[in-house]
């Protein structure tokens, strides 16, 4: 079982895919071969796992982001060059973070397709400014609307509902 909640935790690392791998992978697709036999945890189990691990990763990306950013400081091309874009996006971008808030970044995070999701959430939080506090909000909400949506389309694959868009992929 901790061998199985390991896997699941490290699919729901992977940049792009985050828990709209892990929570498919956890309910649909076990397999002695990755040590998850199938029916060894239950699908809530699996789904509170998968977004605990991205919500915290989220937190963890928009936290070591600032110490990454001024470590990278050091070097002249970057303040030069990199520094200077960046500035100029968060004063640009500042206004429509003030305005739509956290919910803009939630949605943006909850959004299940690829590129969006805590990764790229985080770096965008962090590059407009949006402080700890409601990005910390941000994030578990975002997580919460993609674990849903991503827990209803397996479950109805799970009971067998005919979804003609996702036909291609569980035929590969």
């Amino acid at each position: 079982m901790i061998k199985q909640i390991i896997l699941l935790i490290l699919v729901t690392l992977i940049p792009a895919l985050e828990l709209r791998a892990s929570i498919p992978f956890g309910m649909l697709y076990g397999s002695e071969r990755f040590g998850i036999q199938e029916g060894a945890l239950s699908w809530p189990f699996v789904v509170l796992i998968c977004m605990a691990a991205n919500i915290v990763l989220g937190w963890g990306v928009y936290w070591v982001l600032a110490p990454i950013l001024a470590w990278f400081e050091r070097f002249s091309w970057f303040r030069r060059w990199i520094l200077p874009i960046m500035e100029h996006m968060r004063q640009k971008l500042k206004p429509y973070v003030d305005k739509y808030g956290e919910m803009g970044v939630a949605v943006f995070i909850g959004i299940p397709l690829p590129g969006s999701g805590v990764y790229t959430g985080a770096v965008g939080a962090f590059l407009l400014g949006l402080d700890r506090r409601k990005f910390a909000v941000a994030n578990v909400i975002g997580v919460l609307i993609a674990g849903t949506v991503v827990t209803a389309v397996c479950l109805l694959v799970q009971t067998g509902m005919d979804l003609p868009c996702l036909k291609w992929i569980l035929k590969g």
